[in-house]
């Protein structure tokens, strides 16, 4: 079968034919139905020198954001139909730390005994014709498109895990929020705030077309020049309650902390990479400042939901599995507009 595989750091990835996966023990078969080009990727083939983590070792299929029907069950697997529609829920825990236990393998306290991070991610991915997962990670969709609702595993489920953690920041009367970078991951921020509290939402980027994207969405769209200033103008000086930087580069970094109000909350999503310098005037005092990775298995059965009952839409460009490659160049180029989804089955 076809695969986009991930051979070395600071090499773009390659199309190739690869042997079609079978299940193991409490795994399933997949057929891809719709499988999520992220910035995480480009990370690993365009900008990390090496592997940040030890535990990316290539080669691998790369595809940590996927939905797909079930083909084959594999030994043990029960609870799951074949020809159903399912998200993968991409992170890949040991199953028996505290953190696994309530379903965040993202934090997993073990990961050395797994030997990857997840799906995609040091372990074969969905950027296939078909892929095995543990029907554990399994989610299902119904009749919802699955194509379409790929990104719900990973844009939408990381700004819904780190929207949750601030919400009493954007639900006391005259909250504000700010998006900062409006990619794939953006876009869902400006929506689940939106579905989730009465905050006044603020959108910014350096594409004035993504701007015009969040606006459609209800955000307030920010030119970036002058940003700072023009947002402590419409806060009348007090700033942002809750800042999300979808970034995490040198000068979304500055925004954030520049805009973000006393006592607020500041939310590095974004895997730039960027030194910040740091002292006690830096940023205002008992700003909560924290980073956060991807969400939890429950909080993902929530995403869908919202998108079920027409709370949330990703936005999607979809691509056929022969132009994975193109969409990986997209990305690069700043072409995308929300999410590139490869639908190696048609979509």
């Amino acid at each position: 079968m076809k695969a986009v595989v991930f051979e070395g750091y600071k090499t773009f990835p390659v199309m190739k034919e690869v042997d079609k996966p079978s299940p193991g023990p409490g795994e399933v078969l997949l057929k891809v139905a719709g499988s999520g080009a992220c910035h995480s990727d480009v990370g690993l083939f365009h900008e990390y020198p090496g592997d940040p983590s030890g535990f990316l070792t290539p080669p691998f299929v790369l595809g940590h954001e996927v939905s797909g029907w079930v083909e084959e069950l594999g030994a043990g697997v029960s609870g799951v139909t074949v020809g159903q529609a399912y998200l993968v829920y991409g992170p890949i825990g040991c199953g028996h730390c505290v953190s696994c236990a309530r379903g965040q393998d993202t934090y997993c306290l073990d990961v050395p005994s797994v030997g990857h991070l997840g799906t995609g991610l040091g372990r074969d991915g969905g950027m296939a014709e078909y892929m095995t997962t543990y029907a554990r990670n399994l989610v299902p969709l119904g009749d919802l498109d699955p194509v379409a609702a790929a990104p719900l595993t990973d844009a939408s489920l990381t700004c819904y895990h780190a929207i949750k953690r601030v919400l009493p920041h954007l639900t006391t009367p005259g909250a504000t929020a700010l998006c900062i970078g409006l990619g794939g991951l953006g876009l869902a921020g400006v929506q689940i705030i939106r579905a989730l509290t009465g905050a006044t939402v603020y959108a910014t980027d350096t594409k004035p077309d993504a701007v015009a994207v969040a606006e459609t969405y209800g955000a307030i769209g920010i030119p970036t020049e002058g940003a700072a200033e023009r947002i402590k103008q419409l806060t009348g000086g007090r700033g942002i309650s809750a800042v999300f930087d979808f970034v995490g580069a040198g000068p979304t970094l500055e925004l954030a902390a520049a805009t973000v109000a006393q006592r607020g909350a500041l939310t590095v999503l974004g895997l730039a990479g960027h030194d910040f310098a740091w002292n006690a005037f830096t940023v205002p005092f008992e700003v909560n400042f924290s980073c956060t990775y991807w969400g939890g298995l429950d909080e993902l059965f929530e995403v869908v939901e919202l998108y079920r009952t027409g709370k949330i839409t990703p936005r999607v460009q979809v691509y056929p599995l022969d132009r994975a490659l193109d969409a990986y160049q997209d990305l690069l180029d700043g072409k995308v507009s929300g999410r590139a989804v490869i639908a190696p089955h048609g979509g």
